[in-house]
């Protein structure tokens, strides 16, 4: 495979497993993170770290961004000392963020101002297949730009669908979320429900995972909340975040998804709990004290 100069932005659970692959399969890194002690590790590896985004762009022939919010990715992107800044002519930045759909057109627009493409390619699948290379990846670009990603996302994840053009990735993410998160909140009532009526839980969910109600949640988040075990496998701040996104964009639509509301004020009160950086299994103690105040 052909290797290539990756310049590399934000060095997190997610981020940091990426670079060990991309670093692995043989291509030159250029990392930024706004804490330099981050970035240690990776340059133990043979990565180069810079003090800028813009200072890390230099020479890429790709820019790779896994930040938290729309905000961030415009910071690191297109800000003062922002990825724009440093980048050339024909510089592909791939944003494996979840933010915006909107905000991420508007900011492919005003980089193609300096010939620079910009891909959005939302990820699912957290830490765990982070680090086994496995996520899957939801990618909005035109074909030509596809084509020419597509060997570098190979090295970060197993299933990777060209959804649409730039903004459909994160429309796909979106999707994805709202999937995910409302079905941790049914899973977290039938764990409840379970509980109240003197049934094992674990038997419960053994009853059930092998019919229409199994999930790959089912199979994740029933045996956490049975086993209390809230310990972060996705923070649930970020499911959070997300969702608080994806109802602007809701609202922006004119639409109204009752469940997705719903699910959102369940978060809005997990947060108030402080249980924010636990796991988003952490809905059932959530429903548990809603169940004490009625």
């Amino acid at each position: 495979m052909t290797t290539y100069t990756v310049a590399f932005i934000g060095l997190g659970a997610m981020g940091g497993q990426m670079v060990r692959h991309l670093i692995a399969a043989g291509h030159r890194l250029h990392v930024y993170a706004r804490r330099p002690e981050a970035a240690a590790p990776y340059e133990a590896l043979g990565a180069k770290r810079f003090e800028t985004p813009a200072q890390a762009a230099v020479d890429a022939d790709f820019v790779i961004t896994n930040v938290t919010t729309t905000q961030d990715v415009e910071d690191v992107l297109l800000g003062t000392d922002g990825v724009v800044h440093g980048a050339r002519a024909g510089t592909i930045c791939v944003d494996h963020s979840t933010i915006s759909a909107e905000a991420t057109r508007r900011m492919a627009a005003r980089l193609a101002r300096h010939e620079i493409q910009l891909v959005d390619a939302p990820v699912s699948g957290g830490p765990s297949r982070a680090a086994d290379a496995s996520l899957s990846i939801m990618v909005g670009a035109p074909d030509v730009v596809f084509a020419r990603v597509r060997p570098l996302l190979s090295v970060l994840g197993s299933t990777i669908t060209h959804v649409g053009d730039v903004g459909a990735g994160q429309v796909a993410k979106a999707c994805n979320q709202i999937v995910q998160v409302i079905n941790i909140q049914g899973i977290a009532e039938a764990m409840l429900f379970a509980a109240r009526n003197g049934v094992d839980q674990d038997k419960v969910i053994e009853a059930i995972s092998q019919g229409l109600a199994g999930s790959r949640m089912l199979d994740m988040m029933g045996p956490k909340m049975a086993h209390r075990d809230f310990s972060a496998g996705i923070e649930a701040r970020l499911h959070d975040k997300d969702f608080s996104m994806i109802l602007e964009a809701v609202a922006d639509a004119g639409l109204s998804l009752p469940a997705l509301s719903l699910v959102k004020r369940q978060l809005s009160a997990l947060m108030e709990n402080g249980w924010g950086r636990d796991d988003t299994s952490s809905l059932l103690r959530v429903l548990e004290g809603q169940q004490q105040v009625h």
